[in-house]
């Protein structure tokens, strides 16, 4: 048998495979031509989905306090913080959580980082939480500047949002 004819026989079984794969090269490759505007730039639809199927994260989330609040605060901290497992910074300052709201990418970023839920997981706890009577979740502003605004006018604030969003207002504690 020659080297010719074994290829062809090995690679018979996968003909039906490769003529799917090649299909759907052409339904993608006829979706990408959809997909450029009129100079033929690839669109931010393609981006954005490249980017979530790589599972990259799109910006560090900085957390952030009040400029004279000195606490040093870690992961667990931070978590326990905003979780309602306690009141208090380290120091005895009555801490003010402020969160992002749901949907946008550093609540997603520091719920999987920081909290280790979910937003389904988050919501099923505060649900439980508020039932009971034993606490409320932080408030949810709309928007970075709101945030940063909310914690730069609270000693007791802490709050996250994308770390391109920081400004001189407040201190970064982390950067997740």
């Amino acid at each position: 048998m020659s080297m010719s004819t074994h290829a062809h026989v090995c690679l018979k079984p996968f003909k039906s495979s490769t003529f799917r794969a090649n299909g759907l090269a052409r339904k993608l490759k006829a979706k990408s031509k959809l997909s450029t505007d009129s100079r033929g730039h690839i669109t931010k639809k393609w981006i954005l989905s490249a980017g979530l199927c790589c599972n990259v994260p799109f910006a560090d989330v900085a957390v952030l306090v009040h400029p004279i609040n000195a606490d040093t605060l870690d992961t667990d901290s931070i978590n326990i913080l905003f979780l309602n497992k306690a009141k208090a910074f380290p120091s005895g300052t009555q801490a003010e959580p402020v969160a992002l709201a749901e949907g946008q990418s550093a609540t997603d970023e520091f719920n999987g980082k920081v909290l280790n839920k979910t937003a389904a997981q988050l919501t099923a706890f505060w649900s439980k939480l508020v039932f009971t009577g034993k606490g409320q979740p932080p408030k949810a502003l709309g928007s970075d500047a709101e945030v940063v605004s909310a914690v730069a006018g609270n000693p007791g604030a802490i709050g996250y949002v994308d770390a391109g969003a920081v400004n001189d207002s407040v201190r970064v504690v982390a950067t997740f």
